[in-house]
């Protein structure tokens, strides 16, 4: 590798950590090129070339007389023409779900080691309010896992789940249970709810 190309990579690496830093989610600003050049003491035309790698990847936009935004990972080009082609086939359709299905399978036995028991006993106090949903919940179990790449691949096939398939109706009383045996950290109880819960998203042909 040349010593511009870990220069570049290096430059996309501390992007990222700014991002994570300052606390940006889809939809807000980054810093200016200029001050991204200060932060980083990086050159300007390096920090521009980083961001337009990030702009090709479909993770920031710039907007004409207003600045640079992180782009909602949903409007990525890929996943638009991933969703594309989901739409049109049953077996993508079908492998979707199943590779959903893994994750959450993985991500629950993660959540047995690393899941917070107060954030789980907020779960079903908002179950047994009615103030969220089975989709909520799995979101926050995915999050609690810590692992990023796993959140996010969770979250672009579960929005395209929900544009393919018509919904299940949420199995409260099972997500509860669910909960609770994640709660006393019962991997083996766990599953066997959760393959309840995911044999109600399986439509028939």
């Amino acid at each position: 590798m040349t010593s511009t190309n870990k220069v570049y990579l290096e430059i996309l690496k501390q992007l990222r950590a700014i991002i994570d830093e300052d606390g940006l989610i889809p939809g807000d600003k980054i810093p200016s090129e200029r001050e991204l050049s200060d932060r980083l003491n990086a050159g300007r035309s390096s920090v521009r070339e980083a961001l337009r790698a990030l702009e090709l990847l479909g993770i920031i936009e710039t907007r004409r007389g207003e600045g640079t935004y992180i782009k909602d990972f949903g409007e990525h080009q890929l996943v638009n023409i991933l969703g594309t082609f989901i739409l049109q086939d049953e077996k993508a359709k079908s492998d979707l779900l199943e590779t959903k299905h893994i994750i959450e399978r993985d991500c629950l036995v993660l959540a047995c080691e690393r899941m917070d028991e107060e954030l789980i006993n907020s779960l079903i106090l908002l179950l047994k309010t009615d103030k969220t949903s089975a989709s909520n919940v799995f979101k926050t179990i995915v999050e609690s896992t810590n692992n990023r790449l796993l959140l996010r691949i969770w979250l672009v096939i579960n929005e395209y789940m929900k544009a393919v398939n018509e919904p299940p109706s949420d199995n409260l009383v099972l997500i509860e249970e669910l909960l609770s045996c994640l709660k006393q950290r019962n991997v083996k109880d766990v599953l066997v709810i959760y393959q309840k819960l995911a044999q109600s998203e399986i439509v028939e042909p």
